[in-house]
């Protein structure tokens, strides 16, 4: 097991939401030109182009060897739908009030939890969970910047992303880091060059645009690079006050690049979201320390 050195968590965390929220708003420029499933493919045929030139010659075999082929395939088609759903509501909405939208996927894994994994939910829990979907409906509420289409676009997402992160935390103690992201790199460039046909079209990029289209790939692989490495200095309750930072970037960014703040309705939204989660995340870190202490 990996050295625990929380500080050094944070920091990648932090580096992995400015990621993010950096692949958000550049997808949310150029599927304004280009199809989206069309960037989805380039994010992650970059991403794998990336891997096979700078990883492969050295790692060789090493790259793809793991016991858990099927998971990590199931894991990687997950993220793919996460990005392609993301992706289309981006195009439609804000950024900020989108991604506060992702970030209902702590309550989704504690009801997959208690659903798959029969684990018991505390009454506190459940406040957490009825207050974070209440924040997620005060941002969708009828008049404000989310369209129907928009907000079931990011609930698509956030439901695939959950069982994505379960999977990551379940397997980054086992998997190597790289060989997870090569599979995510791998499946999402095999599933999308399938469905090709049914997407390729649009203008040619000129060459500022191309390399825009490229960063999708940079910005991604980086991301969920240093979202993994994360895992394995620092525990998911240490990390998960830090994943709210995407939150910060994306106004930023936002506001930056799209003229667009969000309103006060929407703001008291994401800070009960965020809140939420937070709880969630601390309750686990306490019924931890609480196992410990009876050991």
């Amino acid at each position: 097991m990996p050295e625990a050195r929380p500080f050094i968590g944070i920091l990648l965390m932090l580096g992995a939401g400015l990621c993010f929220a950096a692949l958000d708003a550049t997808s949310k420029h150029l599927s304004q030109t280009f199809p989206v499933p069309m960037l989805v493919w380039a994010r992650y045929t970059v991403h794998l182009l990336l891997m096979v030139i700078f990883l492969a010659p050295s790692m060789r075999a090493r790259l793809i060897a793991t016991q858990r082929p099927f998971a990590l395939t199931v894991r990687a088609l997950m993220l793919v739908g996460t990005t392609g759903f993301a992706m289309a509501a981006f195009k439609i909405m804000p950024l900020a009030e989108s991604t506060a939208f992702l970030f209902v996927t702590p309550m989704i894994v504690v009801l997959l939890a208690s659903w798959l994994l029969k684990e018991s939910v505390s009454s506190g829990r459940w406040i957490a969970i009825i207050a974070g979907f209440a924040g997620a409906l005060l941002i969708a509420r009828p008049g404000g910047a989310l369209s129907t289409q928009g907000v079931i676009l990011m609930s698509l997402a956030a439901g695939c992303y959950s069982i994505y992160q379960v999977q990551t935390r379940h397997m980054s103690s086992s998997e190597s880091t790289v060989t997870m992201l090569f599979y995510t790199a791998l499946v999402g460039t095999v599933s999308m060059s399938l469905a090709t046909p049914l997407f390729w079209g649009g203008p040619m990029p000129d060459a500022w645009q191309a390399l825009s289209i490229a960063s999708l790939g940079i910005f991604g692989g980086t991301g969920h690079l240093l979202m993994t490495r994360a895992f394995r200095h620092a525990p998911a309750s240490t990390l998960s006050p830090f994943l709210y930072a995407q939150l910060v970037w994306a106004m930023l960014l936002g506001w930056m690049f799209y003229d667009h703040l969000p309103d006060l309705l929407s703001v008291a939204g994401m800070a009960v979201i965020a809140g939420s989660s937070l709880s969630i995340a601390l309750s686990e870190r306490f019924r931890q320390a609480g196992k410990l202490e009876v050991k």
